[in-house]
């Protein structure tokens, strides 16, 4: 069980952040479990899929734009989307207002610092290249052009 007074989170510019619930260590490898809030129009990701793992998206609040497999749909409050492993995907929150959403990886990799990294260089902390010798240890694997929309 987590209680929202014990989860970390890891702050993005516009008043984002990265909700760390749940990583797989403490859940056996079954999964991982995230809530992001994004600024209006901020993108979450650039273009990239998992070897290993599907992704599950559940549309809290406001709007998110995904591509999956170079087809950009809008997703609203109380939508769900599934991406299977291997499948290139994007997300970002629409123009029209920030999005929250949770984000569930299943069989679960360790990869909260994965998460806390990406908001150092959101915050401009550190440097996009630092993310070079993570992407095998996270299963994240970029493809294509980082402008997606």
């Amino acid at each position: 069980m987590v209680q929202e007074s014990d989860v970390e989170a890891v702050a993005l510019p516009g008043g984002g952040s990265f909700q760390l619930l749940e990583d797989s260590e403490r859940s056996d490898g079954l999964f991982g479990a995230n809530r992001l809030v994004l600024a209006a129009g901020a993108n979450g990701t650039r273009p990239h899929h998992h070897t290993q793992s599907t992704e599950i998206f559940y549309v809290l609040d406001g709007t998110m734009e995904f591509l999956v497999d170079g087809e950009i749909s809008a997703v609203r409050k109380g939508g769900l989307v599934v991406v299977p492993p291997g499948t290139v995907h994007a997300f970002g929150a629409s123009a029209d207002g920030p999005a929250e959403f949770l984000a569930v990886l299943t069989p679960g990799i360790v990869r909260f610092e994965y998460f806390r990294q990406l908001g150092r260089i959101a915050r401009g902390e550190a440097e996009w290249d630092s993310m070079d010798d993570l992407h095998d240890r996270f299963d994240v694997h970029f493809d294509g052009d980082p402008e997606w929309r």
